[in-house]
């Protein structure tokens, strides 16, 4: 048996695992359907009840009590839920009316699933009848009543609707409701008078549209007329004069109670009284116009109106001011004066006159003189007041007369808007007065210009006037400004000398350039100043000097002439110069552009020329020593030939080897003797390099020919002389190389020989092909005169 202890960690997996599986069978479920049903059917009759049945079946796995969460909705919107363990519920539409009419669905969730049933539609036929109440059924014309249309076993938004049948048949809708629940209370009001048919109907909204609905009940109406005009009488005339009294009478004939009666006039009420009412009052000026009299029992009116018209006795009163322009220290009157009059029933001297400023009395007359000052100004009037034994006494009012004396303008001054005028630029300016009532009229003359006028009527206005640039100060003499707020007053005037006190800004003139000392060439080393100034111009000004577009100096001075010096000029400041001119005028002018040539310094010149002269005498003796060399070569060339004569005939052939021509070389340098010897020093060479001496003359050597070859070719008989230059090195021993030269041209000039004894002696025949051989026998050297 195995005693070990068991595996802790492998039991508790198992275990964990065991309630995994069994917690997992435990949720297993599906919903299998969800279905939905309608009774007694689909399509019933308003008022039957209806029945929907909802069941779902749910598959699962051990899991007790299952709950059901039912919903039921109604064109997509919920009206029931409810939550059971019962596997259906059921809900009762009892009736079922018009508004019940829709698609019906069910949902069932069970615990995280859900499931729908498809849809059912139910169609409820027929609306309930609507009831017609009336709360009276003999009413006045015009008089409110109440109406009730009800369908209490309905749902829904109903909207109901109110229809009269006269007598003669004709239907006609006098009002309809919004939407409200099964019922609809209203007030209505019938204006013929007679019988009639009242009744009334309603329509549902449904998702499937508009459902009407039959009539209700019809009520017989009977509207009764309400004789309650009022009769107006109007005493002793509609037509009157001012200052008769007026009597209105307005009444009522009926046996109806609480009648009110009303004299209104333009919608002011005169007088108000029950049944009856008489009013009295003194015609005015402005009672003209249509008296109302109005009966009014309830919401019910009636009325009657009379026209009535009041002449004038005599006409307003006017108040008039002589003269109309007044101006403070000026004399005025006033006068007040009755256009219009009725001589039947007034005269003119019955009618008294009063003047009245402020509300005060001034003077009991129909004039008033009075001299125009501050205290003066004000609102006057004049009253009119007419007395007649058969009228009441009238006055009458003139409209007020404002009385403000003006104040003179001022002299006006011109001024330059800114402050700042620029001489060659247009300018604006102001022409303003300290003192005067407005309106100002502001005139401005300018020269060469018409005059232009400017008026300021309000508070914190101006009299600003364009002007065209002037290029001289003198110029502002010629501007002249003219104001006046008055017709018949002199206008002040205004001179251009107030526009000196401004600050007047001139450009500067053109500026012009000068070189110190003089334009033109500069030496090295030099001091140049170039001095910018102008002829005129406003203080201060901007100088700026460039060099070939680029500043190299500014400067801004109180001065019409400013400087800028170069020390020690070098050849980088030639070019050209210009300077610019600037003021607060901000016009900016250039000058002319000056050119700087730069000239190289005297100790550089000679210094340069040293040079040059050097390097021409180093070009010159190399081109002697290049010349010499050349003419050497060209004599040697010339003169260095060997003759070389045979001793034979001419047809006889030289042949000269280049062993004889060695062996005779190193005889003559054994023989010759020069004047300079070989082992002379360096600096001798050298003396001879810049101080040609004389070419020595060439050497000459006799060669003695022997006998050649009969075998190989005839030869000329006799004896020929060949001469040939040898040349001394460095080491005074002659070159190898010269000799052999030597040799070469001998031979040349030997078959030279040859080919013409060939043209002369066409029968001798020659071997090309074959060098001759030319045996020294002995030879010469000859010297100069110097032994050498």
């Amino acid at each position: 048996m195995d005693s070990r202890p068991p595996n802790l960690p492998l039991l508790l997996l198992t275990c964990l695992l065991h309630f995994w599986q069994s917690a997992r069978g435990q949720s297993s479920y599906t919903i299998d359907t969800v279905d939905l049903t309608l009774l007694p059917s689909s399509t019933v009759q308003s008022g039957t009840p209806v029945t929907l049945c909802c069941q779902v079946r749910v598959s699962h796995d051990n899991i007790p009590h299952l709950k059901h969460a039912f919903q039921l909705r109604q064109d997509d919107i919920l009206f029931y839920s409810s939550t059971t363990k019962e596997d259906s519920i059921t809900y009762k539409l009892d009736p079922a009316r018009a508004a019940d009419s829709g698609s019906y669905e069910c949902r069932v969730t069970v615990e995280d699933k859900s499931k729908s049933s498809s849809g059912k539609k139910l169609v409820v036929a027929g609306l309930q009848t609507p009831v017609l109440y009336l709360n009276k059924t003999s009413p006045y014309e015009s008089e409110e009543f109440t109406a009730t249309c009800s369908a209490p076993e309905e749902r829904g938004s109903l909207i109901f609707s109110f229809h009269q049948r006269l007598r003669g048949g004709a239907l006609t809708r006098i009002k309809q409701t919004a939407f409200t629940g099964n019922s609809s209370e209203t007030t209505l009001v019938l204006r013929s008078i007679g019988n009639s048919t009242l009744y009334c109907d309603y329509e549902v909204n449904l998702v499937s549209g508009f459902r009407h609905s039959n009539r209700s009940n019809e009520i017989l109406v009977i509207v009764k007329g309400l004789y309650i005009s009022p009769i107006m009488n109007v005493l002793p005339s509609p037509d009157v004069y001012e200052g008769e009294i007026i009597e209105v009478v307005c009444k009522v004939m009926s046996e109806l109670k609480n009648i009110d009666v009303f004299l209104t006039r333009d919608r002011r009420i005169l007088k108000k009284a029950p049944v009856s009412l008489s009013h009295r009052f003194t015609a005015q000026e402005g009672d003209s116009g249509k008296l109302v009299c109005k009966a009014e029992w309830g919401n019910v009116q009636k009325e009657t109106n009379q026209t009535i018209t009041v002449k004038e006795l005599f006409s307003k009163p006017q108040l008039t001011v002589n003269p109309t322009d007044i101006f403070e220290g000026d004399r005025f009157k006033l006068t007040c004066s009755v256009s219009i009059y009725v001589p039947e029933r007034i005269s003119n001297e019955s009618i008294q006159f009063s003047i009245y400023k402020d509300t005060v009395k001034l003077i009991s007359a129909e004039t008033y003189f009075t001299v125009a000052q501050p205290s003066k100004n004000g609102n006057y009037t004049c009253k009119a007041r007419a007395l007649s034994l058969r009228h009441r006494p009238v006055q009458k009012e003139s409209q007020a007369v404002v009385v403000k004396a003006k104040v003179p303008v001022s002299e006006p001054m011109l001024s330059v808007v800114g402050g700042t005028l620029v001489l060659g630029k247009r300018f604006q300016l102001l022409c303003h007065s300290d003192s005067g009532t407005l309106p100002i009229i502001y005139t401005l003359n300018s020269p060469d210009r018409l005059a232009k006028s400017s008026v300021v009527s309000k508070p914190g206005e101006e009299a600003i006037f364009n002007s065209s640039a002037i290029y001289k100060t003198s110029d502002l003499n010629n501007f002249l400004c003219h104001a006046t707020n008055g017709e018949n007053r002199p206008p002040m005037r205004g001179t251009g000398q107030q526009l000196l006190r401004s600050t007047i800004i001139e450009p500067v003139s053109r500026p012009v350039l000068i070189v110190q000392p003089g334009a033109g060439d500069v030496s090295e080393g030099q001091d140049v100043t170039l001095v910018c100034s102008v002829q005129r111009g406003t203080l201060p000004i901007s100088f700026t000097w460039f060099h070939t577009e680029t500043e190299v100096f500014s400067q801004t001075s109180n001065n019409l002439k400013e400087s800028y010096s170069i020390s020690n000029v070098r050849g980088e400041h030639r070019g050209e110069y210009y300077c610019v001119g600037n003021n607060p005028a901000n016009v900016t002018k250039q000058s002319l552009t000056v050119m700087i040539g730069v000239k190289m310094a005297g100790w550089k010149k000679g210094l340069i020329a040293v040079f040059v002269l050097c390097i021409l005498l180093i070009l010159a003796l190399i081109l002697i020593m290049a010349l010499k060399r050349r003419l050497l070569l060209f004599k040697r060339k010339r003169t260095g030939e060997l003759s070389v004569k045979s001793a034979s005939t001419k047809t006889e052939r030289l042949s000269l080897t280049q062993a004889a021509v060695n062996e005779a070389a190193n005889g003559m340098i054994g023989k010759s003797v020069w004047s300079e010897h070989a082992s002379g020093s360096e600096s001798e060479d050298q003396n001879s390099m810049s101080a040609p001496e004389k070419p020595p003359e060439p050497q000459y050597t006799d060669v003695q020919t022997r006998q050649a070859d009969p075998n190989r070719a005839p030869v000329k008989k006799g004896t020929d002389t060949v001469y040939s230059e040898v040349r001394k090195s460095k080491q005074g021993v002659p070159e190898q190389g010269d000799a052999q030269g030597a040799v070469e041209y001998a031979q040349l000039n030997h078959d030279t020989d040859r080919h013409s004894d060939r043209g002369n002696h066409g029968d001798h025949s020659v071997q090309d092909d074959h060098i001759d051989e030319i045996d020294i026998d002995s030879v010469h050297i000859g010297t100069d005169d110097h032994g050498k």
